[in-house]
């Protein structure tokens, strides 16, 4: 179901454009942090947010680039730049340790944030993240390569293209409302050229870095999939669980890769048992 009342209402300027952010919950309660991928927004993890925020002090935000943050020329929003970012946000939250939920690219920014900026988690949930070579469809590659010239398609033209693109994330498909919300900040004056903007600025370069890495993590980590991910295929799960000590694979049936809209219910449910699971005793490895 759509959601017309989920807005960012706080800002914070940050090395790669203003970023527009908020926060659910008990201060007292501890901190998840929710990371969205692309090319969507905060507006997916609504659901999961506002369920989490019963017992957790929930902070949401879009990526700079996407939703309602900052979108420009010349903008930097590589997965190395919003990782650096990710970075900035928890040093303004005054975060030492929290709980970070990542989906999609946004498991790479997480990952990166982790291991290349020494970003401290108590925990690390991955929902069908970006993060093992090789990635990015044909399709992907296709935009990536020749972003000049799909950013001069006529406004119905691209939107239809991002409608299109957008609609195959989702395992039994979104409702109008839905897409139609998550369509939206790409076909603006700005985010037409944003939206091939952050497409063709990343490549598999960014996980290459890292991926040897993924070993060196200690914190307790969950790894959901959709059963019926066409953008990245299960088995994919099963291979970055097999290259993270110690960590859980959920798969959720009925679900695409866009996993908070198909499974909403059964992937809250799978974050909040692994938030209340103590950790088991393992071995410290820093980062």
């Amino acid at each position: 179901m759509s959601d017309d009342t989920w807005t960012l209402d706080r800002t914070f300027p940050t090395s790669a454009g203003e970023v527009r952010w908020d926060v659910l919950g008990r201060a007292e309660a501890p901190p998840v942090v929710l990371v969205h991928g692309t090319p969507f927004s905060s507006y997916v993890w609504r659901g999961v947010a506002r369920a989490l925020a019963q017992d957790h002090r929930v902070y949401v935000w879009d990526l700079p680039g996407y939703g309602e943050s900052a979108q420009f020329e010349g903008q930097d929003v590589t997965l190395a730049s919003q990782a650096r970012v990710l970075a900035e946000l928890l040093g303004h939250w005054q975060l030492t340790e929290p709980v970070v939920v990542a989906h999609d690219f946004g498991g790479c920014v997480a990952l990166r944030a982790h291991l290349l900026h020494g970003a401290r988690y108590r925990r690390l949930a991955l929902v069908d993240p970006v993060a093992l070579a090789p990635w990015g469809s044909p399709a992907y590659r296709l935009l990536g390569e020749h972003a000049g010239v799909f950013a001069q398609l006529p406004p119905a033209l691209h939107r239809a293209l991002v409608r299109e693109y957008v609609s195959s994330a989702s395992g039994p498909g979104l409702s109008p409302a839905v897409l139609d919300r998550l369509v939206a900040p790409w076909c603006t004056e700005s985010g037409r050229p944003a939206f091939y903007r952050q497409i063709s600025q990343n490549d598999q370069r960014f996980t290459d870095e890292i991926q040897h890495r993924y070993g060196e993590i200690y914190v307790p980590v969950l790894i959901c999939w959709g059963a019926d991910d066409t953008w990245i295929p299960v088995a994919r799960g099963h291979e970055l669980a097999a290259l993270v000590p110690g960590s859980e694979l959920r798969i959720i049936e009925g679900s695409g890769h866009l996993v908070q809209e198909d499974a909403p219910a059964e992937l809250t449910a799978a974050l909040t048992g692994f938030l209340r699971t103590p950790p088991a005793p393992r071995p410290r490895t820093e980062p």
